[in-house]
């Protein structure tokens, strides 16, 4: 599976690991992926998703229905 979060969209990017002596090397810097279960009580059903710390702060202030509309917006859930 891909590390991407579901709710924002963060994903790996690229940049360097350098060394004492200024050596400069690619790396990967993933993001901090989460899988956790929410409960939606309009539809009182559990969902599972693959989200990133930062979107759980963005769930724990909004909610998760209003983090999930705005996913469906921005078009990172299907």
């Amino acid at each position: 599976m891909s590390r991407i979060c579901d709710l924002t969209g963060k994903k790996a990017i690229g940049g360097n690991s350098v060394s004492h002596s200024n050596i400069k090397t690619k790396r990967k810097f993933n993001p901090n992926l989460q899988i956790k279960k929410f409960y939606i009580p309009e539809e009182n059903d559990w969902i599972t998703l693959k989200v990133s710390t930062s979107a759980l702060k963005n769930i724990n202030k909004k909610g998760i229905t209003a983090c999930l509309k705005e996913a469906l917006d921005k078009g990172f859930l299907k």
